[in-house]
């Protein structure tokens, strides 16, 4: 066991163990968004930055990223962690200010204002769909391209993957995504994939009566347009 000062309350946890999952168990909220349970740590977002050490010798880190270790002094709510995730989350919004998500997000934590440009892209490069694919899926169908600025996500040569089963999860897990029943054309308003009036899956399952599990559902993305 590893034992550390969170907040200043000493914590123990076992070796191995991330801060994000020492906080997270012991009650100490940090947000998330390119995190998610069941895949591998990534850092991408820096939303769940946390400051260890102590004095002028403190640093960020992020959380999910960053092993706990014997001795170390880790604040989950500073003021200086606060202005840095409002600082993302002002960031994201300008990159997606349609996500509902990120929208959320910036309520929770009193974001206020949004002083940049407004993009509206699609994509933050949270590498949630990359890693989906990879780790859950076992497809590999899609990931990442280029570096800096010309870096992007799509399949290898922009060519339809042979791999990809259309499973929907990429979608499912993205949360900058505009395929979630978001259309306003009067002929695609209503998909009707959410209430199964079709069958949303490619493939079928022996039992005829088993609901679509993915919350929401993929068939928007399934259904060609």
């Amino acid at each position: 066991m590893i034992t550390l000062t969170m907040n200043g309350t000493a914590v123990r946890v076992e070796k191995g163990s991330t801060l994000l999952e020492a906080a997270q168990f012991y009650g100490f909220p940090i947000p998330t968004l390119c995190h998610m349970e069941g895949l591998s740590p990534y850092g991408a977002c820096r939303l769940c930055v946390v400051e260890i050490g102590d004095g002028t010798r403190s640093r960020l880190v992020s959380s999910c990223t960053y092993p706990a270790q014997e001795g170390l002094i880790v604040r989950t709510a500073s003021a200086r962690v606060v202005r840095t995730r409002k600082m993302i989350l002002e960031l994201l919004l300008g990159s997606c200010p349609q996500s509902k998500t990120i929208q959320d997000l910036a309520a929770a934590h009193d974001v206020r204002q949004q002083r940049f440009r407004q993009e509206y892209e699609d994509c933050i490069l949270c590498g949630r769909c990359v890693r989906v694919c990879e780790e859950q899926m076992m497809a590999k169908a899609i990931g990442f391209r280029g570096r800096g600025e010309n870096r992007s996500l799509g399949t290898p040569f922009d060519i339809k993957s042979d791999v990809c089963r259309l499973c929907g999860a990429c979608i499912y897990v993205c949360p900058a995504c505009q395929l979630r029943c978001s259309y306003t054309e009067p002929e695609e308003a209503i998909c009707g994939g959410c209430a199964n009036l079709s069958p949303p899956c490619i493939q079928t399952n022996k039992f005829d009566d088993l609901m679509c599990y993915l919350n929401p559902c993929a068939a928007c993305e399934i259904v060609p347009r």
